[in-house]
């Protein structure tokens, strides 16, 4: 008799080994993958931990250190002193400084916001679009000292600025000089300067919107306020979050510009957290003082950015 159910029976008791060599194979080949892609990855990782990793643990040890900045054997450990240092009772850091420095991140927000919005609105309505993209982007590309030396020149009491101000039958302004108009004198500057960047990202975004919905508002008998209102912004929603959050976190850490134009004066009146520490560091040598300043910015832009990204998740994708 002959026996049929033989060749099931032992394709049977073969399947379970076949079925476990396919995984083995399919493991041994995701470690081969694994082990070619952190090798591709070996010079990148690399970089990051030599000009990332160890820079932060030595200014971490830094930060709870006292330092001149010389002999590595004169680093003389003072736990969290550095830090009660900067928010101790006269300590200047606090206010003004890292106040100037919100201030000055949310004077340049606001300004290159609304005016980068005004123009990328106007550019998208006219013809010759590239030309007057490139004309506005040409700060971007001009260095920050040269910006703010003609700028600080153009503040001057005989400068362009207040010439205007003269032509127009008022008095001169000392806006450097002055420590209630100098802050806001180098937050104009620095919106200036940094306003190209933000209409390129403001006309792509306004170029990704649909025609069809401007078609049928105006089939609905929508005015141009309530176009701008109802459609523009809220599709245009994705690329403001994102200027916001790139003009932020450069006004946090801006520095070039105010040690150019005002050096943080008059007194502390446009002094910021980044020229403190250059001056703790390079100008006094505290070098621990400096690095618990920069671990302070650090966690107030690290809440920033965190704060900024979940409003995008929220909001932007909602757009």
């Amino acid at each position: 008799m002959v026996n049929v159910l033989a060749p099931e029976t032992t394709e049977r008791a073969h399947s379970p080994r076949s079925a476990a060599s396919a995984v083995d194979g399919r493991v041994r080949t995701r470690r081969r993958q694994a082990v070619v892609a952190y090798l591709f990855l070996a010079p990148t990782l690399l970089f990051f931990a030599v000009f990332l990793i160890l820079p932060l643990g030595f200014a971490l040890l830094l930060s709870m250190s006292r330092w001149a900045g010389f002999d590595l054997g004169d680093i003389d450990p003072v736990g969290l002193e550095n830090f009660t240092g900067l928010f101790a009772e006269g300590s200047t850091f606090l206010a003004p400084i890292l106040t100037n420095t919100l201030l000055f991140a949310l004077g340049t927000v606001a300004l290159a916001l609304a005016g980068s919005l005004v123009v990328a609105t106007c550019i998208d309505n006219l013809r010759f679009q590239g030309l007057w993209r490139t004309l506005y982007f040409l700060p971007i590309v001009t260095t920050v000292v040269a910006v703010g030396n003609v700028w600080k020149y153009m503040y001057e009491p005989g400068g362009l600025v207040n010439g205007v101000l003269n032509a127009l039958g008022l008095g001169s302004v000392a806006f450097l000089q002055d420590p209630d108009t100098a802050l806001p004198s180098v937050v104009v500057v620095q919106a200036w300067a940094s306003v190209g960047s933000a209409i390129l990202i403001l006309t792509a975004g306004l170029k990704s919107i649909p025609q069809s919905y401007y078609e049928a508002a105006a089939l609905d008998g929508a005015g141009p306020v309530t176009v701008f209102w109802k459609i523009t912004l809220p599709l245009l929603r994705p690329s403001l979050l994102f200027v916001c959050i790139t003009q932020f976190l450069t006004g946090l850490q801006s520095f070039a510009l105010i040690i150019v134009m005002t050096k943080g004066g008059p007194g502390d009146a446009t002094n910021v957290a980044a020229l403190e520490m250059y001056r703790q560091a390079f100008s006094y040598g505290d070098w621990g003082t400096a690095s618990a300043a920069a671990f302070v910015l650090f966690v107030v832009v690290l809440a920033v950015t965190l704060v900024q990204l979940w409003i995008f998740r929220r909001k932007g994708e909602d757009a």
